[in-house]
């Protein structure tokens, strides 16, 4: 079987990297002149806290990565792909890993800005800011805040500029926005929301009531929009994302698509979890096995040196809320319980609640009578979450790779018995890095386990 992927981002290196794929002739297009590498750790790149090199997504030494090489066209009669260069690849199966674009909004000025995006972005935003005095961050989004705080870590004074109410209004409800903001506050970052950006000058950025902020660096972080030009133009259906059915497959039987561009019933993501659990479910279905996709669960984490936030599923359901707020320590957390399931949470600052409820939140359990024990699991002995090792075999470790305690002690009693191990035996630890220590604590008490067996013998 002869698969092109056209993508070389997070989806697109996750599906050729699948060992289900093995013994496939896989090539994979990517526009970028490097080897695919974890977006997810960008923000430590621009804080100066993580090394380009800790970046890399090792791929199998058999696949034919043509870096830096854009996919011009699909010729779905003759089943090739036309590479800018002039040069095709014929396929059995095309798959679209195109990702998406940031949006640009319509102000005047605007391309003084730089994108907070690819590699290339953060390398050209570093250079401007070794000599900024001051930078603004239009838009107070994930990404946005990401990049304020990896400016504020490397000593720039920074201003977040944001159109809606409260930051990160998707994940986040009024309330807990504010407290957002409290805590950017106390880490230096300045923060104006319900404003508008209407221009951008040579000396930085003029406001929609006439107010201006200095700046002499800005960057846009205004969303995305999935690119679906090359599926268009290929005749394929598109509305908003390159529309795919549960087998991710697009109208054409020997096309597909994941990630960013792809539509799955209406939705697209922006997150890594779902490009990868796409990736993984596309990979089982080449390989033969009666998998659909049905969705993802979407639990977002803010990925930012001493920021705690961490969304799950619907923040703005309707159902039983039950909430918890310390603004002066910078601490919210937020259930919102739809019959007797937890349809979605919000928590800032400590993170230790956060095991216990993603695990609650994935499986659709039943929330336990005593709330107070899922805001403050430190408070009930009987919680496993703040200790991996009392972990149920089938509790998810790492959520962006979706990798069970049992999984990671299969993979360490078959000799892995590191976190970077691990993390090449199963992805386990290789999206978002905040399960590294969970799993160290893991191999160690696999290792505890089986000391007093050994010692017997």
């Amino acid at each position: 079987m002869k698969v092109v992927v056209i993508g070389g981002g997070m989806a697109g290196a996750r599906l050729v990297s699948d060992a289900r794929l093995r013994g496939a002739d896989i090539t994979l297009f990517g526009a970028e002149p490097r080897l695919p590498y974890n977006r997810v750790l960008l923000s430590g790149v621009l804080a100066e806290t993580t090394r380009e090199s800790q970046l890399a997504t090792p791929l199998p030494d058999d696949v034919d990565v043509r870096s830096g090489l854009r996919v011009t066209a699909i010729d779905r009669a003759a089943r090739q792909v036309v590479a800018e260069d002039g040069s095709r690849a014929r396929y059995d199966v095309c798959v679209l890993a195109t990702g998406s674009e940031p949006l640009m909004p319509p102000v005047p000025g605007i391309e003084r800005t730089l994108p907070f995006r690819t590699l290339d972005d953060c390398e050209r935003i570093l250079a401007r800011a070794r000599t900024a005095r001051h930078a603004v961050v239009i838009g107070g989004g994930l990404l946005g805040i990401e990049a304020a705080r990896g400016l504020a870590v490397r000593g720039n004074r920074v201003t977040i500029v944001h159109l809606a109410g409260h930051l990160m209004e998707r994940q986040l409800d009024a309330h807990g926005g504010d407290i957002l903001a409290r805590t950017l506050a106390g880490l230096g970052i300045t923060v104006h929301v319900g404003v508008s950006v209407a221009a951008v000058e040579p000396g930085g950025v003029v406001l929609a009531d006439g107010a201006s902020i200095e700046a002499d660096l800005v960057i846009t972080s205004c969303g995305v929009r999935p690119v679906t030009s090359l599926a268009q133009d290929a005749g394929l259906a598109v509305e908003r994302g390159i529309v795919v059915d549960d087998r991710l497959r697009t109208d054409d039987p020997a096309v597909y698509a994941i990630g960013e561009c792809a539509q799955h019933r209406g939705v697209t993501y922006g997150l890594v979890g779902p490009c990868w659990d796409q990736a993984a479910v596309l990979a089982a279905h080449l390989a033969g096995e009666p998998v659909r996709y049905r969705g993802s669960q979407v639990v977002t984490r803010l990925k930012a040196p001493s920021l705690e936030v961490a969304s799950l599923g619907d923040v703005h359901a309707e159902g039983e809320t039950v909430t918890f707020s310390h603004p002066a320590a910078g601490i919210y957390r937020k259930l919102v319980i739809r019959d007797h399931r937890l349809a979605g949470a919000i928590l800032l600052g400590r993170g230790d609640a956060v095991g216990t409820l993603t695990q609650l939140y994935d499986r659709q359990s039943r929330v336990p009578a005593v709330r107070e024990s899922l805001l403050f699991p430190e408070l009930a002995a009987h919680e496993p979450a703040h200790d991996p090792a009392r972990l149920p075999g089938t509790s998810t470790v790492c959520h962006c790779n979706g990798v069970s305690k049992d999984r990671i002690r299969t993979a360490w009693l078959a000799g892995a018995d590191t976190a970077a191990a691990i993390g090449r035996e199963t992805h386990a630890g290789t999206g978002c890095g905040t399960c590294l220590t969970a799993i160290e604590s893991l191999l160690g008490s696999f290792g505890d386990a089986l000391a007093p067996v050994a010692e017997a013998g």
